[in-house]
């Protein structure tokens, strides 16, 4: 893997999230920010796909469960090559394809529509099992916010994919502890997160979300399971990449007004100048 290149996407697609947000003054720039390396790994390194054949029924699935950090996805998804990148910049508009939820019918390499809370790892699980019943190699891949959790249904999905012994099927949760009111312990604790996986009968791995080799190292390890779904417990920073909005519950759905805008952004491209120099992530 080039960790360089990789990081380097990552910090794109969070540039492209925020200059979606910051044009229609609506969005969630904190956890949209969070997921960014786990989706580059996942677009870039992990995934069988082909963006110039985005439906191929062979193609390895992504759904994005927590779906109003679609931002994030449209960034990836456009660095990856399915739409030009310029396209991020028109989120939410009424004349743009790009809107503040996926859409799997308008938006190249989206897998599934999602928006409402539980509804994205449940159509996961269906894909898995679709793959298993039609005897496809294919693979699932979804990522879940940390207060997603407190929705019943994640828990229903979480029975179904044990029950059903789907294997295929490699979930992460973006484990930053913040959702819009507040810190997760307080406002409804979804924790201890991995012995309740595992008690659904999970596979589960902890790993930092931002250390590429882990996000890495957990994929193929969920390849090895047999039997079992994985769940991948990714500890991340909300607003990973840029100082104010770091784990500031405060920019879970805010946007960003033109300084602090600017400011973000110019600290990104710092960060990517850094990358381009041969620093680290």
């Amino acid at each position: 893997m080039n960790k360089t290149q990789v990081a380097i996407h990552a910090y794109n697609a969070r540039k492209h999230a925020l200059e979606g947000i910051y044009n229609a003054q609506s969005g969630h720039p904190g956890g949209s920010l969070s997921i960014c390396d786990i989706l580059s790994v996942l677009y870039f390194e992990v995934m069988n796909i082909d963006p110039k054949d985005p439906k191929n029924p062979e193609r390895d699935r992504f759904v994005l469960s927590k779906g109003h950090c679609a931002p994030a996805l449209y960034g990836i998804l456009s660095e990856r090559g399915y739409f030009p990148t310029e396209d991020c910049a028109a989120l939410r508009r009424t004349d743009s394809y790009i809107q503040g939820h996926p859409d799997m019918k308008g938006v190249p390499g989206v897998d599934m529509s999602t928006g409402s809370l539980g509804q994205g790892i449940s159509a996961a699980c269906g894909m898995a099992l679709a793959a298993k019943k039609t005897d496809k190699d294919y693979r699932v891949y979804a990522i879940l916010g940390d207060g997603e959790l407190e929705e019943g249904q994640v828990w229903e999905a979480a029975m179904f994919a044990a029950h059903y012994k789907l294997d295929n099927l490699t979930a992460f949760i973006d484990n930053n502890g913040l959702q819009i009111d507040g810190n997760i312990d307080t406002v409804m604790s979804p924790n201890p997160i991995d012995e309740k996986f595992r008690a659904f009968g999970w596979n589960v791995i902890a790993i930092d979300a931002h250390d590429y080799d882990a996000v890495q190292n957990a994929v193929n390890a969920a390849k090895t399971v047999k039997g079992k779904p994985t769940m991948v417990l990714a500890r991340s920073v909300k607003g990973k990449g840029v100082s104010f909005m770091e784990n500031n519950p405060a920019w879970h759905g805010a946007a960003p007004k033109k300084e602090q805008y600017e400011l973000a952004i110019s600290e990104l491209d710092a960060k990517i100048a850094e990358l381009k120099a041969g620093g680290t992530k």
